[in-house]
């Protein structure tokens, strides 16, 4: 009787763990057009800087929506702009230079463009094939994506769900930059996605 006495007084002590609100159930995904989230989205850039190091920074969506079926994911259609105008890296001065001609000429262009063609999903992972638009150039990139989860947003009660993915582009198809091969050419993109019910 002690025993279970104590055993019973050991549980109670133990908080319980709190469950995340997203599951990575595509069941809590209900067909319609959800919205960009525009604070958890984000692409990040690496490619090899003069082969002394690996070098990152950061893109954040500006707009755009995914329009989803779960029991037709071939059917899907996403459009998200990116704000290039807004990149993140470590250094000010950095970044002010990435803004420049001598880069992504953000004056003129100041934001980036994906749009799906054709979407072919096995499981949780999909290949999304699309147009990507940088400088006024459009070029066919593909992405490896991930579901992460879905869930009602503690916080905003509605509907949200998000991707991973990854692609590799060269920066010279998009006549970003120069000094290739000094500064690497191909580019690996990390892909946060997250989307919100209206």
């Amino acid at each position: 009787m002690r025993l279970i006495l104590a055993a019973l007084i050991a549980t109670a002590a133990v908080p319980a763990v709190a469950q995340t609100p997203g599951t990575p159930s595509k069941a809590a995904v209900t067909p319609g057009t959800y919205k960009v989230d525009t604070a958890h989205t984000q692409v990040t850039w690496t490619l090899n800087h003069m082969g002394f190091s690996m070098l990152s920074g950061q893109f954040g969506a500006q707009d755009g929506t995914l329009t989803i079926d779960p029991a037709k994911p071939s059917a899907a259609k996403l459009d998200v702009t990116f704000a290039i105008a807004d990149l993140s890296v470590t250094s000010a001065k950095f970044a002010e230079h990435l803004k420049s001609k001598d880069f992504f000429d953000v004056p003129t262009y100041p934001t980036a463009r994906f749009v799906s063609t054709a979407v072919v999903a096995s499981g949780n992972s999909a290949k999304i094939t699309g147009n990507l638009t940088i400088k006024n150039i459009t070029k066919p990139v593909t992405i490896d994506a991930t579901f992460v989860g879905a869930g009602a947003n503690p916080m905003s009660k509605k509907v949200n769900f998000g991707f991973r993915g990854t692609t590799t582009i060269k920066r010279s198809d998009f006549g970003v930059g120069y000094a290739a091969p000094v500064v690497g050419d191909e580019v690996k993109l990390d892909i946060n996605a997250a989307f919100s019910a209206e």
